[in-house]
C-alpha cells in the first residue's frame, strides 16, 4: 500500500506540474524556471545573492547565472554590487519583473485552484492535514538518519 501511495503522489504531482508547464509556455511564453525564480525574488524584495537563489530553487549556480542573464536582458531583473563581498551580486526584480510576476502568479493561481475544485472543502482540507502530517513524518525520519550518519 506504501508503495501505491507512493506512486499515486507522484503521478498527481507530475500531472498538476505537466498542466501548469504548459499553461505558463502557451499563455505566457515562460518556463516553470522562469516563474519559480521570479516567485523567489518576488518573496525577497530586499533581493538575494544567486547562491542563495540557487540552494532555494535546487539547481546549480550555472542555471542561475543563464536565467539572470536572460531576465535581465528583458528588463525584469538587476544585479546590484554587494558592498562588502566583490564577487557577489543581489538579484532583485525590477517594477516591471514585478509587475509581469504578479500578473503571471494571479493567472497560475487561478489554475491552481481549478485543478483542486472538483474536491469539496473538506476533502481538500483533510488532504492538506493528511499531506502535512507525512511531511512532518519524512522531516523526522531525516533528522534522526542524518544523526545516525
Amino acid at each position: 500500500m506504501a508503495l501505491k501511495l507512493w506512486l499515486r503522489l507522484l503521478s498527481c504531482s507530475t500531472q498538476i506540474e505537466t498542466e501548469i508547464r504548459k499553461r505558463l509556455r502557451v499563455r505566457f511564453g515562460i518556463t516553470l524556471a522562469r516563474f519559480d525564480y521570479l516567485a523567489q525574488l518576488h518573496r525577497h524584495p530586499e533581493g538575494l545573492r544567486m547562491n542563495a537563489l540557487s540552494r532555494y530553487l535546487m539547481v546549480t549556480g550555472g542555471s542561475i547565472t543563464g536565467l539572470t542573464d536572460e531576465l535581465e536582458k528583458e528588463g525584469l531583473v538587476v544585479r546590484e554590487a554587494v558592498p562588502d563581498d566583490r564577487r557577489s551580486f543581489l538579484l532583485k526584480l525590477t517594477r516591471q519583473g514585478r509587475e509581469v510576476f504578479e500578473r503571471i502568479a494571479t493567472e497560475h493561481e487561478a489554475w491552481v485552484i481549478e485543478m483542486f475544485s472538483d474536491l469539496k472543502l473538506p476533502e481538500r482540507k483533510t488532504l492538506y492535514e493528511l499531506l502535512g502530517q507525512l511531511r512532518v513524518h519524512m522531516a523526522t525520519r531525516q533528522t534522526l538518519s542524518t544523526e545516525v550518519a
